[in-house]
């Protein structure tokens, strides 16, 4: 069976580039295409897609806005289109926050440069997520969904924003504390999470569970432009009690800091105990994910291996499961997302069936054992 596609932007030039592109794919029936928001949901509610390819800025109703109203009456798959601009940024955070899947980058030059690449990986993720029933934890309440676009919190988040609001630019005054876990002090002395389709939102749930004095630093690996991480990285620090900051050369690790690997980057570790910092670098030749999963895990398994605790969350593909391996093989732990959870469930899948997984959870539980690590 196809996956029904419905493409929508205000430009008829794109439209019929990105229809021409998903028909290429005998697994892809374009069903209909719409030139502005409101048409989108229109169609959406007519025409039941699989999933829907939208644009963020379009006249008469924007593509935000669009998919708040189609996650609110028909749930869908939408995969947004963005600039790859800070303003574009924070839109699509918008975007993702308002329910949509997952992402791609609105350039022109890559289609008319490489059509067969730009061809290739559009067709990937729309089989992607297009083939998935939307997991359970798509969307926050409409209640709680903010309508500003520059809104800097998550809508899952708002258990946590009495305490954010208080914290200073400077210290930690406002972030919440919980008793001590399960789990003796010092056993894990690191959290490496990674994360690819459907991360940002996944994080932010997650992340929004740990308390002020979370015992232990945290690297984060989502597949991300480099325009984006920084962007993403102060949102998540505003909606959460810990700290979170885009990983910059020679940063140190920190109880209560976690560190999101720049976009286009790869992060490893360097250092001895006690005293460790990650090194951001260029990626290699033939590194396909910048920044990639495996080698940051990779690199945890060479300078802490048995001390640490590998999270693989929601995405598409195998990123991070030869890393987990090596940290498994070195004593390290390693927790995977369930599927029904997940929007894509590749990356988890892989390390589940390779065997090495001590928990398989719903990403709501995901944060709160995590929180119990004391």
């Amino acid at each position: 069976m196809s996956i029904r596609v419905l493409v929508v932007d205000d430009s008829r030039f794109f439209r019929r580039r990105v229809t021409e592109m998903l028909e290429s794919d005998p697994q892809i029936k374009v069903i209909g295409s719409a030139e502005n928001g409101e048409q989108a949901v229109q169609m959406a509610n007519r025409l039941r897609p699989d999933i829907i390819t939208m644009d963020v800025e379009m006249p008469i109703m924007d593509g935000i806005t669009a998919t708040r109203k189609i996650m609110a009456s028909r749930p869908t798959g939408i995969l947004m289109f963005s600039s790859l601009t800070t303003e574009g940024a924070q839109a699509t955070l918008d975007a993702l926050e308002a329910g949509a899947a997952d992402f791609l980058p609105k350039r022109f030059e890559d289609i008319s440069r490489d059509r067969e690449e730009a061809c290739r990986v559009l067709c990937e993720r729309v089989r992607a997520v297009g083939s998935r029933r939307l997991p359970r934890l798509r969307q926050a309440p409409a209640s709680s969904v903010s309508t500003a676009v520059t809104n800097p919190l998550f809508s899952a988040s708002a258990q946590t924003a009495t305490a954010v609001l208080a914290k200073s630019s400077a210290g930690v005054t406002g972030r919440r504390a919980v008793p001590g876990g399960e789990l003796a002090p010092g056993r894990i002395k690191l959290i490496a999470i990674g994360t690819s389709t459907g991360g940002p939102v996944a994080l932010q749930k997650v992340l929004s569970e740990l308390p002020q004095n979370f015992p232990a630093p945290i690297l984060l690996i989502q597949h991300m432009p480099g325009s984006f991480t920084k962007a993403f990285s102060q949102r998540l620090d505003k909606s959460c009690a810990i700290r979170v900051r885009e990983a910059a050369d020679g940063d140190r690790l920190e109880a209560g800091l976690a560190l999101l690997a720049p976009g286009g980057k790869q992060m490893t570790l360097e250092g001895r105990a006690g005293q460790m910092r990650v090194r951001i670098s260029e990626p290699e030749p033939g590194q396909n994910y910048k920044p990639s999963i495996d080698v940051t895990f990779s690199s945890i398994a060479e300078q802490m291996a048995g001390q640490t605790l590998a999270v693989v969350l929601t995405g598409m593909g195998a990123d991070g499961c030869e890393g987990a391996k090596l940290m498994k093989q070195g004593g390290s732990k390693v927790w995977a997302q369930d599927e029904a959870t997940s929007v894509v469930y590749g990356m988890p899948a892989a390390v589940v069936e390779a065997g090495i997984t001590e928990k398989v959870m719903p990403l709501e539980q995901i944060g709160s054992a995590l929180a119990r690590i004391q």
